[in-house]
């Protein structure tokens, strides 16, 4: 029996279908559902029957169905930046905890990483920030660095104490006269992902440009030469290979979240 079956039965009495399921339609869904699941949204109550309970939809409307699992991934994303504690401090490790090299993710297996051109690379500033003018990977290099020892979390359920050294991000933004009071920050990068998080998490005193793992340049397979690195969101919210960086009031939507992954994605 699919989990998604076991689920519906389990509701009991609560869902009734008038109806057969067609059975195409659990399946266009099935992914999305397990998605907020794995996130512990309505833990134990988000399958097709407690939606057909909730909403009165039919399950066999995919339109329906669709719509309101994108509603309670989107009330997540608005309880947690509700709750979201700017200046609150997550823990830090010692270096005896730290894991080297890194750990490989991305949407793509590691063979199909593409090296990155230092000689070539630009950071490229856009929206809401007075000075815009490019910043070269040496000009980054020469800034004061902060360093981290946290815990990267990943959605798919692992993770591991990493030891990050960059440019405090508020400290850059201030730098070139970015708008701190704009709602977003929205990252490009070499390798055609695109990421975005909310300003408050930008100015967060543990989110940095990382240049460095483990004190040495980080190498292509974990974001060479630039990639964001906060100590408040899960991991596919920390953007690699950085090409650009804009401050925007308008909502940029990010690789993952145009795909039904919560937006937020922080504690």
């Amino acid at each position: 029996m699919s989990q998604i079956t076991s689920k519906i039965i389990r509701t009991g009495s609560i869902f009734r279908p008038k109806k057969p399921i067609d059975q195409s339609v659990l399946e266009d869904n099935k992914k999305l559902i397990e998605k907020i699941d794995r996130r512990n949204v309505l833990r134990g109550a988000v399958s097709l029957g407690a939606l057909s309970f909730l909403t009165g939809c039919d399950v066999t409307d995919r339109s329906a169905v669709q719509s309101v699992l994108k509603a309670v991934s989107s009330w997540n994303d608005v309880v947690q930046q509700a709750i979201f504690r700017p200046n609150h401090l997550v823990p830090t490790y010692t270096e005896a905890d730290v894991v080297k090299p890194p750990r490989y993710n991305a949407y793509y297996e590691i063979e199909d990483v593409k090296p990155v051109d230092v000689a070539n690379w630009k950071l490229e500033l856009s929206g809401l920030i007075k000075d815009k003018r490019s910043w070269t990977a040496g000009q980054i290099y020469e800034l004061p660095e902060q360093e981290l020892i946290i815990r990267h979390i990943c959605v798919e359920g692992w993770d591991y104490i990493g030891q990050w050294s960059g440019v405090n991000f508020r400290h850059f933004l201030e730098r070139i006269g970015a708008d701190l009071t704009a709602k977003y920050v929205a990252f490009k990068c070499a390798d055609d992902y695109w990421e975005s998080i909310d300003m408050a998490t930008a100015l967060h005193p543990q989110t940095i440009l990382a240049t460095r793992y483990a004190r040495e340049p980080i190498t292509d397979p974990f974001g060479f030469p630039l990639r964001l690195r906060t100590a408040t969101k899960l991991g596919f919210k920390n953007p690699k290979w950085i090409t650009s960086i804009e401050v925007t009031n308008t909502f940029p939507g990010s690789f993952w979240a145009d795909r039904g992954f919560n937006w937020f994605s922080g504690l």
